[in-house]
């Protein structure tokens, strides 16, 4: 089933693009997506509405991408203007990622393979109440497209899934497997090998926050290493200042 972002840009799912052999397997949630700033008769509606699908998974908003993707985007005269959103609201995990997890490791992008969860991206609450009271009502008016993004869920990832993100860890040859954040160690970790700790915080009780652990998936040993999510690494909006704090500690003991 096709989704649709407002204003028509069809939803892609976001996979690694370079296939070749890896170092590190990255597993997030959910892809994110281009977001615009709409304005009419030089008022800001949003700040930041998603347009779009990124170029590609973890993207780090590139103002010159995000400028050429949104000008391709038709909107009548009468909605007004979309531009790229703030360099912030762009891409802010990309960078967290780069420098503040892969870096510290001893990684580059080139050594790592990227996944999500969920391939696509999802309605965040305040995207919703965005698109259901100030586009939708507009569109019907200008005959444009109904946004049919589905809202974040709270399962991300099923058997099937879990099977090909799988299929994804060994075509990369990565012998390290990063999780970030709770959600890919309960909703994936947890239903493909045997371990005793379904969150973030149980895994730091046991092995304290960065360090490496062990475990087997589908016969094969991979060194294991749960990290907060870039939210909370980034301190990107709203976000825990004890899953930042534990990280920049961390940071700052692998210099």
């Amino acid at each position: 089933m096709k989704y649709y972002f407002p204003f028509g840009e069809t939803v892609r799912p976001l996979v690694q693009q370079d296939r070749s052999s890896k170092k590190v397997f990255v597993l997030g949630v959910y892809a994110s997506a281009v977001h615009a700033r709409w304005k009419q008769e030089n008022k800001t509606v949003c700040q930041a509405l998603a347009v779009a699908s990124e170029p590609r998974i973890f993207w780090d908003g590139n103002p010159k991408e995000a400028a050429d993707i949104i000008s391709g985007i038709f909107i009548p005269e009468q909605m007004g203007t979309l531009e790229p959103a703030g360099r912030h609201l762009n891409g802010p995990s990309a960078k967290v990622l780069d420098d503040q997890i892969l870096a510290p490791l001893g990684f580059t992008r080139k050594d790592a393979w990227l996944c999500d969860l969920l391939p696509e991206t999802r309605l965040n609450p305040n995207q919703f109440k965005l698109i259901k009271e100030v586009y939708e009502p507009q569109a019907k008016l200008y005959g444009l497209n109904e946004v049919t993004i589905p809202k974040r869920p709270t399962n991300f990832c099923d058997k099937a899934r879990s099977e090909e993100i799988i299929s994804e860890l060994e075509e990369s040859q990565a012998e390290t497997l990063i999780l970030l954040g709770d959600i890919p160690v309960l909703q994936f970790l947890n239903r493909v090998a045997e371990v005793n700790y379904k969150s973030l915080q149980e895994y730091v009780d046991l092995y304290g926050y960065g360090n490496y652990s062990q475990t087997t998936i589908n016969g094969k040993a991979y060194n294991i290493l749960p990290l907060s999510h870039p939210r909370q690494i980034g301190a990107l909006g709203a976000h825990s200042e004890k899953w930042y704090k534990l990280h920049q500690e961390w940071e700052n003991s692998q210099r």
